[in-house]
């Protein structure tokens, strides 16, 4: 087994479009959500959403291009780009072929997707534009990251609702560490921002009509984001021998599937997920002083997985920090947890957990640290990055510190 580092990492976020950007707004505890202004809010009842802004696509690629991709791939390539760039990688023929791509999305092009059927349903439409399915299709971030950098090697999308960003990047890092491949390109995209997803998840009655204040008590539910991050990984020892910054060791990889019901979280999957990547990364317990929450701000969720962490850590657990950066960036859904891994990826490389915004006061139900609206200067060693998601499909990804 090779130790498997980060050495390079995108972002396109609510709270900006790098990751400088990013984790600049993370530090101030600035939350991203508001009102959303990309299209006509009267039918919602939720009307708060974590929207990209100062995206302007036409920025980036050519009118062709765009003809062909849609948001969420636009955002995914956008933070390829900036992940290759840092890594300093260099696609020639013979690692292009020995290199993976695997991109986590849970909807696809929802946007795509919800413009043909308002051009067929509104305006009874006859012909939609050639590309319509080339665009909503889940694969699409992963196929166009390949042609970008000339990656021949194996490529695929990943598709496990909230979970698929860490499922995605955990698949990735097993593939590099056994050798199956040597270097991957992974992480997560989605732009599911449309009138008709928001309705969806408004039927469910999980929507926060405010903001989202996971833990807090006071908390009404989740906010919608969206957004993507992409990270390079390759061994460690190769990285080290070119000369790279290594940002961080991803060390291990947990998963596990509540087997128990479709919506409703449970504490023995969440525990199971956190208890595998730390065996896998072969750190214990007590050496973990950071968890990046899955956090939504829902009543089920955030005391189910406060529940989860005081199985794993015991006693340990009240030495933990713990914040959700959703309330920040919102819950971007497929691209949640690449988001959320570079929150984490920052906080081990600058020693400051990042905060839960809009805390208001603690809830009895949810009885830890949860870095509570500003953000904290603390020794962070290993950290681990939680993703639980509908169907009761959890992954969670263990990093290590490196100097």
């Amino acid at each position: 087994m090779r130790r498997v580092a980060i050495t390079g990492m995108g972002c396109v976020s609510p709270l900006g479009n790098s990751v400088d950007a990013f984790w600049k707004s993370c530090l101030t505890g600035r939350s991203a959500i508001g009102p959303i202004r990309s299209f006509d809010t009267s039918l919602l009842h939720a009307c708060n959403a974590a929207e990209v802004s100062g995206f302007d696509p036409e920025g980036y690629f050519d009118a062709k291009e765009l003809a062909q991709i849609d948001r969420f791939t636009q955002f995914a390539l956008v933070a390829a780009d900036e992940a290759v760039v840092q890594s300093g990688i260099q696609f020639e023929s013979d690692l292009a072929c020995r290199t993976a791509v695997i991109v986590g999305t849970g909807a696809g092009g929802m946007a795509t997707l919800d413009e043909c059927y308002r051009r067929l349903y509104a305006e009874t439409a006859t012909r939609l534009p050639p590309f319509t399915i080339p665009k909503l299709m889940l694969n699409a971030p992963a196929s166009h990251i390949t042609m970008r950098f000339g990656i021949t090697g194996p490529a695929w999308t990943v598709a496990s609702a909230c979970s698929s960003s860490n499922h995605a990047i955990g698949t990735a890092f097993n593939m590099v560490r056994t050798g199956q491949c040597e270097l991957a390109i992974a992480g997560g995209a989605e732009a599911a921002l449309t009138l008709g997803t928001l309705k969806g998840w408004e039927a469910l009655r999980v929507m926060a009509p405010d903001t989202c204040r996971p833990f807090s008590q006071g908390r009404r539910g989740m906010i919608l984001g969206e957004g993507a991050a992409i990270f390079v990984l390759e061994p460690l020892e190769r990285a080290k021998s070119r000369g790279a910054a290594v940002l961080a060791e991803l060390a291990g990889f947990g998963m596990s599937s509540d087997a128990n019901d479709l919506l409703q979280p449970s504490s023995d999957g969440a525990a199971a997920a956190m208890r595998g990547a730390l065996e896998d990364a072969g750190v214990k317990p007590e050496d973990v002083t950071y968890v990046n929450a899955h956090g939504t701000g829902t009543l089920a969720n955030d005391p189910t997985e406060s529940r989860a962490i005081r199985r794993v850590f015991g006693e340990h657990a009240d030495r933990l920090a713990v914040s959700s950066t959703k309330s920040m960036h919102g819950h971007a859904l497929g691209a949640a947890g690449a988001i959320e891994l570079v929150a984490t990826i920052r906080a081990l490389g600058d020693q400051i957990a990042p905060p839960t915004a809009n805390f208001l006061e603690p809830d009895p139900a949810c009885d830890l640290d949860y870095v509570p609206n500003q953000a904290r200067a603390m020794p962070i060693e290993a950290a681990i990055s939680n993703s639980f998601a509908f169907g009761g499909l959890n992954a969670v990804l263990a990093l290590k510190r490196t100097y």
